[in-house]
């Protein structure tokens, strides 16, 4: 079995191998963050990758932002892109260890790539992450769940069961503005801590 620790990201990294970054920020995201009015909003991106909804958030002044990941090379790429930024935003640590309180956690291609044995661990250490009344939004992968990955697939119902306990489910639906390669095979989701 693959063991998904920080050596392994960091190679996919290297050579980049992360097939599902598109390289920009994904519609249904963009068009979340675009909505928000509350500049104060404490944000994590965890998993976050080469950052590009952490980008859309500083361009958009939300500068109580931060990214969290466990390879240092995705970090070193968002402050290359942003040298002007403290590099407090920029978190290099294990998402499982992290410790902190946010109002809102962005998920963007995270889950889709731990260990599907990990979900409740990740719906377990979300919750303990968000303030009260904290969201978690984004989008998870709607296809079968194989045990070929990452990227590792699932569906509604599988979902819900994993968060409901934790999370009033608002929406989970098949996301209308994904690009041509994702439709009909992204969820866009917002769950609200309980």
């Amino acid at each position: 079995m693959t063991t998904f620790d920080k050596k392994y990201w960091e190679e996919r990294y290297l050579n980049d191998s992360a097939p599902w970054d598109m390289g920009k920020i994904t519609p249904p995201i963009k068009e979340y963050i675009n909505q928000l009015t509350d500049k104060s909003l404490k944000i994590l991106i965890p998993g976050a990758g080469n950052g590009h909804e952490f980008e859309h958030l500083i361009h958009q002044a939300f500068y109580n932002s931060y990214v969290l990941d466990i390879a240092p090379s995705p970090l070193e790429n968002i402050q290359k892109r942003l040298p002007e930024l403290d590099t407090k935003h920029l978190i290099l640590d294990d998402f499982f260890k992290h410790e902190g309180l946010y109002d809102l956690i962005i998920e963007q291609t995270f889950f889709c790539a731990l260990d599907p044995s990990l979900r409740k661990q990740y719906a377990e250490k979300m919750h303990s992450l968000l303030a009260p009344n904290g969201k978690l939004v984004g989008l998870l992968f709607q296809f079968p769940l194989t045990e070929k990955g990452p990227p590792f697939g699932g569906n509604t119902e599988e979902y819900i069961a994993t968060f409901k306990g934790l999370f009033n489910i608002r929406i989970i639906e098949t996301a209308y503005n994904s690009i041509k390669p994702r439709e009909g095979k992204e969820l866009f989701f917002i769950f609200e801590k309980k």
